[in-house]
C-alpha cells in the first residue's frame, strides 16, 4: 500500500481514479489491520490531546451509499469520545442561511487537541449547489438575482474563498485531511439495491437516492473540479477507493496514522521543573496517608 498513491497532488480525471484498491481484498486481514491501526491513532489523539497545539479536521466526501458513516464508526471506533466530535451537515437551517455558506463549517471546526470529523463538508456548497444552482437563491446573495446570474465567475469565486478559508485555519493551528470516497456507480447500484431487499436497511433509501443517481455525470464532474482546484499542500484531498468498504477504511486509518506521526512535536508536555522535583515527596505524602 503506497500511501502516496492516493493523493491529489496534479491535475487529474475522474473517470481514471480508482474505486477498487490494487491490493488483495481479504475482509479478515483488512479488519484486523484496522483494529491495529486505529489502536495507534486512539494513543496519538491521547498525545495530541496533551499537546493542545494542533487541531485536526477530516473532511470526508462521497456520493450517497460511498460508505461515510460506516468508515467514521470504524476508523475512529478507539478514541476517547471526549477527543473527537463529528458534524453531519444536512440542508441548511434557516438560522444557517441567514450566514455566509462557510459560518456553520467555520463554528464547527474542532478546538486544539481534537479531532473534528465533517460527514459531508463544506464542499457540498460547491457540489449540491453546483448541480442544483437553484439551492444558491436560499443564500440570498445580493448579486444573485436569479439561476441566470450564477456564472462560471462565481464558482471561481467559490473556490478562492474556499481554499482561503483553509489556508487560514491551516495556519493557525489545524491539520487538514479531506478525503473523497471514490464509488463507481455499479457499486453505488449494488448498495441500493441492498437498503431494498434487507428490511433492517429500509430506512436508509429514499427515492430521492435514485433522482441524485441520474445526474451522476453531473457529480462526478464537479468532484473533479473540487480535486483539481482545491488539492494544496496544507490541505490535501485524498482520493479513495471505496468499492470495498474494508479497503477503504484502512487505506484512511493508515494515511492519518502516517501524516499525524509525521509532527514530531507532538509530545505529551513536560511536567514543570517544581513537580518534577518533588515526585517522590509526592509519592510519599499519598503512601503515608493516613
Amino acid at each position: 500500500m503506497n500511501l502516496s498513491d492516493y493523493k491529489i497532488s496534479s491535475q487529474v480525471k475522474i473517470n481514471e481514479l480508482r474505486t477498487k484498491p490494487t491490493f488483495e481484498v481479504n475482509e479478515k486481514k483488512l479488519k484486523k489491520e484496522l483494529k491495529t491501526v486505529r489502536k495507534k491513532l486512539g494513543e496519538l489523539q491521547d498525545t495530541l490531546y496533551a499537546h493542545g497545539k494542533y487541531a485536526v479536521l477530516i473532511c470526508i466526501q462521497g456520493m450517497d451509499t460511498a460508505g461515510k458513516d460506516s468508515l467514521i464508526r470504524e476508523v475512529f471506533k478507539d478514541f476517547n469520545a471526549r477527543g473527537v466530535v463529528v458534524h453531519s451537515f444536512k440542508v441548511p437551517t434557516e438560522l444557517e442561511l441567514n450566514h455566509d455558506y462557510l459560518w456553520r463549517h467555520y463554528i464547527a471546526l474542532p478546538e486544539k487537541g481534537k479531532f473534528g470529523v465533517f460527514n459531508r463538508t463544506h464542499y457540498e456548497n460547491v457540489l449540491v449547489t453546483r448541480v442544483h444552482p437553484g439551492y444558491i437563491l436560499n443564500e440570498d446573495l445580493p448579486e444573485i438575482k436569479n439561476v441566470g446570474d450564477i456564472t462560471p465567475k462565481f464558482w471561481t469565486k467559490r473556490f478562492e474563498q474556499i481554499n482561503n478559508f483553509e489556508k487560514h485555519i491551516a495556519e493557525n493551528g489545524t491539520i487538514i485531511f479531506k478525503f473523497f470516497l471514490n464509488l463507481s456507480k455499479d457499486e453505488q447500484k449494488n448498495r441500493l439495491l441492498r437498503r431494498l431487499d434487507k428490511k433492517e436497511k429500509n430506512w436508509k433509501f429514499s427515492a430521492g437516492d435514485l433522482k441524485e443517481r441520474k445526474l451522476w455525470d453531473s457529480y462526478q464532474q464537479c468532484y473533479q473540479d473540487v480535486l483539481n482546484q482545491t488539492s494544496k499542500d496544507h490541505a490535501p484531498w485524498y482520493s479513495i477507493p471505496a468499492d470495498s468498504k474494508e479497503a477503504a477504511r484502512v487505506i484512511v486509518a493508515n494515511i492519518l496514522l502516517d501524516r499525524l506521526s509525521e509532527y514530531k512535536d507532538i509530545k505529551e508536555p513536560e511536567l514543570d521543573a517544581e513537580t518534577k522535583a518533588n515526585i517522590e515527596l509526592y509519592k510519599s505524602q499519598l503512601n503515608n496517608e493516613v
